[in-house]
């Protein structure tokens, strides 16, 4: 009888016939397997616990390879692109573009082909004690393959430490938590990954078994069965607010604030430690205003949008003797056809910070320079940040070295950031909001209304002043010696500078040097702009 089954052994599998199924405690057999794997958004450091989505790079059924693209998400500081650390397929995308997403939780399920025994072993695989698992993670390292389950071993072999963004991580520190169950699982059929979830769930196969899979296998849905089985249905949470639509007219709707709205809420609760000088005062437009005709009719060609038409060569190009280089590549969203006063007032206020050095500086951080006394970081250029509105709350894109930019680049560069903060979800990069923004804010409420004064806030990292910018308007100036009257075009700035770095005198005297290049634009062109 002995010799009979050992010959039907060796028959089956020399052969390889199903027979084998029989003897599914003796001999091992592997095959591919798909996997779901819930892709976590990972921690991307400086204190961050949630981000907003805003863009996918991959849709649902699309292949993958390690390292691809996923999405791109932004917190309150920048914008960072997710990676995928496995090969796969998308299978589902749990979080939308524009929504936001806590650091730890899913967003989206990646189909990985797995190794996975077909025939479960007789015995189970040896175990590492878990101090030891817990010091090798601590430390970096992989446990080796032969003591783990295969559950825990990807089709590409990892060298070095596993990916920082792989939830496969945070499945191992898990697993170290988990119960350890009675040694009767040894005996229970079920593949690896369904051992892992029951162990990870707190669930002993034993008590399931015979499983509704072929021959008796316990399989996923055997475990979530006696889950659901033996734990109630979550009940529906009570504070979320009731939907609009079906929301009496008198009902109070509780709304939370948005990742960008509760930054700025954050950032103005902050700027109470910051004590403020004000300044207001008026800039006379007239002669800028004389100007703007002449610069409208010069703007560079490829700032222009392209003609409806196309356009014959010219007869006499310049070409002809040397090809020049071409011009700059300008994205539609930066072209134009018109210039507005804005661009100018920047060119001229980047005039006025290169007679001003205290006004292209910025307080140094406490964790880049150990002393016990604050320091100012002086900067060869003037940095200069515009504050924006956009659907999803208030930005501060920088322009960086606004000094060496002609006044037909700042128009495009302010069109441009224009364009991209009014995408929802928010186009904005950290190309255009860098780090380390402006010395100088600015703020152009003139096109929202028709006030005569502001108060704007500082806020701690947005330099060591702050400018509103009003709207123009013709005024009649009676401000003369005989009292004559003249008809004037005129703007209202309100400025806020940081008191603690800024003497209310240099902030005045600074202002001053401003009106001189606004009112006399000529000095542009001195200057060789």
């Amino acid at each position: 009888m002995l010799r009979a089954r050992a010959l039907h052994r060796f028959v089956g599998l020399r052969g390889r016939s199903t027979l084998i199924s029989h003897f599914h405690t003796s001999c091992t057999c592997w095959s591919a397997r798909k996997i779901s794997k819930t892709f976590k958004l990972a921690d991307i450091g400086e204190g961050i616990t949630e981000c907003e989505v805003i863009r996918w790079s991959v849709q649902p059924a699309a292949t993958i390879q390690a390292f691809d693209a996923l999405c791109e998400v932004q917190s309150d500081k920048a914008s960072v692109e997710i990676t995928s650390p496995f090969d796969g397929v998308v299978k589902e995308l749990l979080v939308k573009e524009g929504e936001v997403a806590k650091v730890g939780s899913g967003l989206c399920i990646i189909e990985v082909d797995e190794e996975v025994a077909a025939e479960l072993e007789e015995s189970s695989p040896t175990t590492p004690p878990p101090h030891q698992e817990q010091e090798a993670a601590r430390r970096g390292e992989s446990t080796p393959p032969s003591q783990v389950e295969p559950e825990h071993t990807q089709k590409l072999p990892r060298k070095g430490n596993p990916h920082p963004l792989d939830p496969n991580v945070q499945e191992r520190s898990d697993t170290l938590n988990s119960p350890v169950l009675g040694g009767n699982q040894a005996n229970v059929f079920a593949a690896p990954s369904v051992r892992h979830f029951a162990r990870h769930k707190g669930v002993d196969l034993s008590k399931l078994a015979p499983g509704s899979g072929k021959s008796g296998r316990i399989t996923k849905e055997d475990v979530e069965n006696h889950l659901s089985g033996n734990r109630a249905a979550p009940q529906p949470s009570s504070s979320k607010p009731c939907p609009e639509g079906n929301a009496d007219a008198g009902q109070d709707v509780l709304v939370e604030l948005g990742r960008t709205r509760y930054g700025m809420w954050k950032a103005m609760v902050k700027s109470l430690e910051i004590p403020h000088f004000g300044y207001s005062t008026s800039l006379d437009l007239t002669s800028l205003h004389e100007m703007l005709p002449t610069l409208n009719s010069h703007i560079p060609s490829h700032y222009l949008p392209p003609p409806s038409t196309p356009q014959a060569p010219p007869a006499v190009s310049p070409s002809s003797f040397y090809a020049l280089p071409p011009p700059p590549q300008t994205p539609s969203s930066g072209q134009y056809s018109k210039l507005t006063y804005l661009p100018i007032l920047l060119k001229t206020l980047s005039k006025a910070m290169a007679e001003w050095p205290i006004f292209r500086s910025s307080i140094t951080p406490t964790s880049e320079f150990s002393s016990d006394k604050p320091t100012l970081t002086l900067r060869p250029n003037a940095d200069i940040s515009v504050a924006l509105s956009t659907p999803t709350g208030l930005y501060t894109p920088t322009l960086q070295r606004v000094n060496t930019h002609s006044v037909y680049s700042l128009a495009s560069q302010l069109k441009h950031i224009s364009h991209l903060g009014r995408q929802t979800p928010c186009a904005l990069t950290p190309a255009e909001m860098p780090k380390r923004g402006g010395t100088v804010t600015v703020s152009n409420i003139g096109g929202i209304g028709d006030g005569e004064g502001a108060s704007p806030v500082l806020v701690p990292g947005a330099g060591v002043a702050i400018v509103a910018i009003g709207r123009a308007k013709w005024v009649w100036d009676v401000n003369r010696g005989d009292g004559s009257g003249e008809r004037r075009l005129k703007v209202s700035v309100s400025w806020s500078a940081d008191h603690r770095v800024v003497e209310g005198a240099e902030l005045v005297a600074f202002v001053e040097s401003w009106r001189s290049w606004v009112e006399n634009p000529q000095r542009l062109i001195a200057e060789g702009v």
